[in-house]
């Protein structure tokens, strides 16, 4: 690939600039309120609202796929308007839905605000995505948001903790303080985020036009479908895994715990590692390829844990999440620069929009494929599964570069 959008870098390094400090304080506090809600919503909402769950499961699906729709607006305004300002409206919509949560007790309105949440916490995503683009410069994003992805998984530990210390000590007041805990951070991050410098310039007539029809751009479509395939490691680590090491493997339950802060620790060990050679588009497609072929080895050695004794069972799992991770934060360095570096100068909101419209597809869709066309398989399952994640990844450099010459042409033309 012979397009670079490496720019000279920082002179400070990526975690000491003082914009990166507050994108991290906003980060950070945001991260402990979801860590913290989600060790404690669904329980509060079977104990503590009464609702079963099969009702509890079928909003979160809704949730998930109200997601989808929000995605590519919410971009198209934050180039509009700013990522800033939309930012601190979703926080405040985010705010008010989840305290909600703490007294409601309509089954209509439960439903409501779980779709309402679930739009959110994408449009949240969406103007943060752009927002760095605004706020951080080209040639120190991806590194900068190594470093913050990692403050992040802290952030999500410090959260959960606090939850598991309100699930073992504490009542049905405690559950809802914890929840109410989780609206109040979404209002404290607002404080970091009015610090934070950013100021799109206004887009000029042609990047507008591209603006308003990121749909239209078929090699970056294919990117952000084929990033949203690789994307949906996340279920397997979060669905698959604990599935089949209850299921299908002599692990004990708890190993699945384990499991995950074992990926928890390492993202916010390697993440930034993993960024040192995705300096331009090339490097970024290679990193994304290679995280992609980590994924599909990863679900090969899950498989492999079936059949075996526990401890065997144990360390083949250990080494699947290894993998797996290692794969993650690969595949992730590789998605920030191809994201970046793929859209318009002054259309980084639509395009973040059509790159978050795959993820929460592909994330709403994986769990019910995953249950239903690899579990019951079994190695069978597992392979098919590696061979999809094998097939993106091999796919992504080819149909970036063709990406990048499109944006090269466009650049030129206009």
């Amino acid at each position: 690939m012979n397009v670079s959008t490496a720019s000279p870098p920082l002179v400070r390094p990526a975690s000491s600039s003082p914009v990166v400090r507050r994108l991290a304080a906003l980060l950070l506090v945001n991260a402990v309120g979801n860590g913290l809600f989600l060790t404690v919503g669904t329980l509060w909402f079977t104990r503590g609202l009464g609702f079963s769950a099969g009702v509890v499961g079928a909003a979160l699906t809704a949730a998930g796929l109200c997601g989808v729709p929000a995605a590519v607006p919410v971009g198209r305004l934050c180039d509009r308007l700013g990522a800033k300002p939309v930012l601190a409206v979703v926080h405040v919509l985010q705010a008010g839905a989840t305290a909600v949560f703490a007294f409601t007790s309509s089954l209509w309105l439960f439903v409501l605000l779980v779709c309402v949440t679930g739009a959110a916490s994408r449009a949240n995503g969406v103007a943060r995505s752009t927002l760095y683009a605004h706020a951080l410069p080209a040639g120190a994003r991806t590194r900068a948001l190594a470093v913050l992805r990692a403050l992040n998984n802290v952030g999500i530990g410090a959260g959960a903790a606090l939850g598991s210390l309100v699930l073992a000590h504490g009542g049905r007041g405690a559950l809802r303080t914890a929840v109410c805990a989780s609206a109040a951070a979404y209002l404290l991050a607002l404080l970091p985020l009015r610090a934070v410098p950013t100021g799109a310039a206004p887009a000029p007539d042609a990047a507008r036009a591209v603006a308003a029809r990121p749909l239209r751009d078929l090699p970056f479509v294919g990117v952000a479908v084929l990033n949203a395939v690789v994307n949906t490691l996340y279920v397997v680590l979060e669905v698959g895994l604990p599935l089949w090491t209850l299921g299908h493997t002599a692990a004990r339950p708890a190993v699945t715990g384990w499991l995950l802060l074992t990926n928890t620790v390492l993202v916010a060990l390697l993440q930034v590692l993993a960024t040192r050679r995705v300096s331009e588009l090339a490097g970024a497609a290679r990193s994304f390829r290679l995280g992609g072929l980590l994924v599909g080895a990863a679900c090969l050695t899950v498989a492999g844990a079936a059949g075996r004794t526990p401890g065997v069972a144990v360390a083949v799992l250990l080494g699947a999440v290894v993998l797996l991770t290692a794969g993650e934060v690969l595949s992730q360095a590789g998605s920030w620069a191809l994201s970046y570096g793929l859209a318009p100068e002054h259309a980084h909101g639509a395009y973040q929009g059509v790159l978050h419209t795959g993820v929460a597809l592909g994330q709403a869709l994986a769990p019910a494929a995953l249950t239903a066309l690899v579990l019951p398989h079994g190695t069978t399952g597992w392979a098919a599964l590696a061979a999809v994640f094998a097939c993106a990844a091999l796919t992504l450099p080819p149909v970036a570069r063709h990406a990048a010459r499109r944006n090269a042409d466009f650049a030129r033309a206009s």
